[in-house]
């Protein structure tokens, strides 16, 4: 049977539409069932809080539960590779970190290219580093602890919460910008890093600054300057490295990413929760508490984020020659 050719093409143009009707009322229904979130860090830390801030926001948004599954090793990577693995359909995220951006390079062996296999979908926020020291060093500021430490090359100690963590690397980029020398003593988390950093065992540290604030206010630690390219209103007194370190900028910073593939849709309806999310007055005031600053991106540009934190680390990885604990 022969179709006249307006019908026929009138069908062939409805046939064609029908995919791109399919992914709309997809992205219209999501989620029509619980979200897994998978974070790959312990409970209890920054990372975990950010999630669970967001995961409650998302929860009441969307109309369903958004379950955290915490997935903790390997520097972030084995919660990763579970992500990467799972159907690209928009119910299993991804509690991407600055950690993502240096394993591409400390780890020789992974299963898979961040890049490649985790599709970016929102910035949550960035996390300031504080550079602290114990009160028995003399320097009060940036110049006079880098004048401190190249008249004491290798003598001091330099903390961090583990090998090839933001942390560590955020002091390694210090060393390399400035040419000091400084002994690298990891820890397995920032608490027994604090610890000694506070009893005089270590002398210095880059730590993330939920963590510290409170023995900087308590006069535990003083705190020469923040890693962030602006000061932190969590302590606006103190300046930020790159005021006297041109160029120098670390941070911890969290987002969302999905497996590749997951449909584009379901990817912008989730950017917009969350950037919605980002405006929300308690959630930026819960943020700050936390000393994050709230950071809205679209998918694109926290992928260029991702990239651009990737190149970055992998320089400093290679000079200090950073190997996983």
């Amino acid at each position: 049977m022969k179709l006249p050719r307006r019908r026929f093409l009138h069908l062939a143009a409805g046939a064609a539409a029908l995919p791109a009707l399919s992914r709309i009322a997809r992205a219209q229904t999501y989620p029509s069932r619980p979200v897994r979130w998978v974070v790959p860090f312990p409970p209890g830390g920054v990372t975990d809080i950010v999630a669970r801030l967001m995961g409650q926001w998302l929860s009441e948004r969307l109309g369903q539960p958004f379950v955290i599954e915490n997935r903790p090793g390997a520097g972030g990577n084995i919660g990763a590779e579970a992500v990467v693995k799972a159907a690209p359909d928009g119910y299993t995220l991804y509690l991407s970190s600055s950690p993502n951006a240096i394993s591409a390079t400390l780890y020789d062996n992974l299963n898979f290219n961040f890049i490649r296999d985790i599709a970016p979908v929102a910035s949550i926020s960035i996390s300031p580093l504080v550079m602290e020291v114990n009160p028995s060093v003399p320097a009060k500021t940036v110049p006079e602890f880098v004048a401190y430490a190249k008249a004491n090359s290798g003598k001091l100690n330099m903390a961090s919460n583990g090998n090839g963590t933001t942390s560590h690397l955020a002091g390694e980029l210090f060393k390399m910008m400035t040419g000091i020398n400084m002994l690298h003593v990891p820890y397995r988390g920032a608490a027994p890093a604090l610890t000694d950093l506070i009893g005089g065992q270590v002398q210095v540290m880059f730590d993330v600054m939920a963590s510290s604030i409170e023995h900087i206010r308590a006069g535990k630690l003083r705190a020469l300057a923040v890693t962030t390219a602006t000061r932190s209103e969590a302590l606006p007194d103190v300046p930020n490295v790159g005021e006297f370190l041109p160029g120098f900028e670390a941070s911890a910073w969290q987002g969302v990413g999905v497996p590749k593939n997951t449909p584009t849709e379901i990817v912008d309806k989730l950017n917009k929760e969350i950037n919605a999310g980002l405006a929300d007055p308690k959630i930026k005031a819960r943020l700050a508490d936390l000393g994050n600053i709230g950071l809205a991106l679209s998918p694109a540009d926290f992928g260029k984020l991702i990239a651009d934190e990737t190149e970055k680390w992998s320089k400093v990885v290679k000079f200090s020659g950073a190997k996983p604990d």
